[in-house]
């Protein structure tokens, strides 16, 4: 909608504005300076002289001039052109349950799966006794600083269902335990 409205102010009397513009005397430029002007100074003789000519003075200044450049030393690596790997990792099995289908079988140490993370996460919501930080570090090969950041900062969805005759008021209630 815009745009036809600021296209009917633009085309608005096109023809006699460019007409006026079109018709106006143009500005006569401003007188150029002699020296200015590259053509006439490139025609002289004198010029081309005094380009072509050689300096002596420049010439021995140029020659005292010396760069001298090296490469950087080539350093060879030992190994014989083996490829191995730089680093082994190590693996771990994952400790996954009915829920092994779904994930990876192997994870490096320091690291969980996801399957594994929202378990440990689930298990330590439903019984924080039993699942403390130190035991979760210890059983998924963990740092222990990693795994109070994970508690503190991630927390598995609850699940909550509501009678039907109840739609209205929500009390507070014991929510389902997922396990």
């Amino acid at each position: 909608m815009g745009g036809r409205v600021t296209r009917v102010f633009r085309n608005f009397n096109v023809e006699n504005r460019a007409r006026r513009e079109i018709s106006k005397e143009k500005p006569t430029p401003a007188p150029r300076h002699r020296t200015a002007r590259l053509d006439t100074m490139a025609d002289s003789p004198e010029i081309k002289e005094e380009v072509l000519r050689k300096d002596d003075r420049f010439l021995a200044l140029l020659k005292d001039v010396y760069v001298e450049s090296r490469d950087p030393a080539v350093r060879v690596k030992d190994g014989g052109g083996e490829h191995l790997p730089s680093k082994q990792e190590e693996k771990r099995l994952t400790k996954l349950g009915h829920l092994e289908g779904l994930d990876v079988k192997k994870v490096p140490k320091g690291k969980i799966s996801l399957v594994e993370a929202l378990t440990l996460l689930n298990n330590h919501k439903l019984q924080p006794q039993i699942w403390t930080a130190e035991k979760i570090a210890a059983e998924y090969s963990l740092e222990l600083k990693e795994v109070n950041s994970l508690l503190e900062f991630f927390i598995p969805f609850t699940v909550q269902e509501f009678r039907k005759e109840t739609k209205k008021a929500i009390t507070s209630h014991e929510p389902k335990k997922l396990t």
